[in-house]
């Protein structure tokens, strides 16, 4: 599957088989995130790979859209170094882990982006250094295609908006 294939395929999944990912699958994923480019060539990240079925469950009661985390075989704690990069450490766990959701994908492999957490809780539960920032949570897993309706719905009622209404050309509002 080609980068471009990748994107396509991405959507965000919500149900999980419990089949377990292949560490050589886990590494690449990682792989790619710490191949991500980030301002200064600082890599302000650190991601903690949580497979620990309780550990789970406690981020699933951890925010409100975040429930199905303790189906997902895998979620990954992405953190950014406030101290190493201030300005840009959000932004560049954002593009490292944007990385790890297109080489999941790749890899057959669903994610689904979560930012419904309380960060307290998680620093406290995964003993993150005060000088870092918990950026985003993934889930990561194989879909259970059969389950995951809330996912197929939200397809179907907000559908991407077309390219025009997205981008434009030399200006704000000049078409391509």
């Amino acid at each position: 599957m080609d980068v471009f294939e990748a994107v396509q395929k991405r959507r965000s999944i919500r149900a999980y088989d419990s089949t377990p990912i292949p560490n050589e699958k886990l590494e690449r994923i990682l792989e790619a995130a710490r191949l991500s480019p980030s301002a200064g060539n600082v890599q302000p990240w650190h991601f903690i790979v949580i497979e620990d079925h309780e550990k789970r469950k406690k981020l699933a009661k951890g925010g409100r859209y975040a429930r199905f985390l303790k189906e997902s075989p895998i979620v990954i704690v992405g953190c950014g170094d406030q101290k190493a990069s201030s300005k840009w450490c959000m932004v560049d766990v954002a593009i490292a882990m944007q990385n790890m959701v297109l080489t999941a994908t790749g890899e057959g492999l669903g994610t689904c982006w979560i930012g419904s957490f309380n960060e307290n809780q998680v620093k406290e539960m995964f003993k993150i250094p005060e000088n870092f920032k918990v950026v985003a949570l993934l889930a990561v897993g194989y879909p259970h295609e059969k389950l995951d309706i809330l996912g197929k719905i939200s397809h179907v009622i907000r559908r991407r908006k077309r390219l025009e209404r997205i981008g434009s050309f030399e200006e704000y509002g000049r078409s391509f």
